[in-house]
């Protein structure tokens, strides 16, 4: 006969683990389950708004670029669109100012661009987008990355604090699949992969 009494175990669990997470999972935990799910690779770019927006003759913003694994459909009804951005990182700090951003979903083809614009410590944007061939969005004015298996312009509806990150979610102003051609550069296990 099975015992189901709910007799209190004679083993405690800890309160705190060593990460100091009362819920009992540590950041390594987490980033071990969490990189078992292959996502799809995305570009997010947007241009910072010129300097004075008064001058004509003033310099224009930078372009700026970053790339994310965290890019999700959200709604069809109205069409919109979520990113998750490091709270505090260049790229929430302008789309909380620039309210237009765009995304280039890169072919397993473009990994090097997903590389470049993934790294820490990098030099200036501009020499980053350089040598990358890009047309500008014709709402967003943000580069769209010549090759990319679909290109979409999106307009900030709401941002979400959650945890250290900023949930950016977006309505969908175009939507264009320039290239048919090739599979998609996913991500798995802290790797670029192709499908296949």
């Amino acid at each position: 006969m099975l015992n189901t009494s709910l007799a209190p175990s004679s083993a405690t669990p800890t309160a705190t683990p060593a990460s100091g997470h009362a819920e009992g999972v540590t950041n390594e935990e987490f980033r071990a389950a969490m990189s078992r799910l292959a996502a799809g690779v995305v570009l997010v770019t947007a241009q910072e708004p010129p300097l004075d927006p008064d001058d004509p003759l003033a310099p224009g913003g930078e372009d700026v670029g970053m790339t994310a694994t965290a890019f999700v459909s959200v709604s069809l009804d109205p069409p919109l669109a979520l990113v998750s951005l490091r709270e505090g990182s260049r790229m929430d700090d302008l789309l909380a100012e620039q309210p237009l951003w765009a995304v280039s979903v890169l072919a397993e083809s473009q990994r090097h661009i997903a590389g470049r614009f993934a790294m820490k410590g990098r030099i200036s944007d501009r020499l980053l987008f350089e040598d990358i061939p890009y047309v500008r969005g014709e709402v967003s004015g943000a580069p769209l990355v010549g090759g990319a298996l679909a290109t979409l312009e999106l307009r900030t509806e709401q941002r979400v604090t959650a945890g250290d990150h900023t949930l950016v979610v977006g309505r969908v102003l175009t939507a264009r699949v320039p290239s048919a051609d090739g599979g998609p550069l996913t991500y798995f296990k802290g790797r670029y992969r192709q499908l296949g």
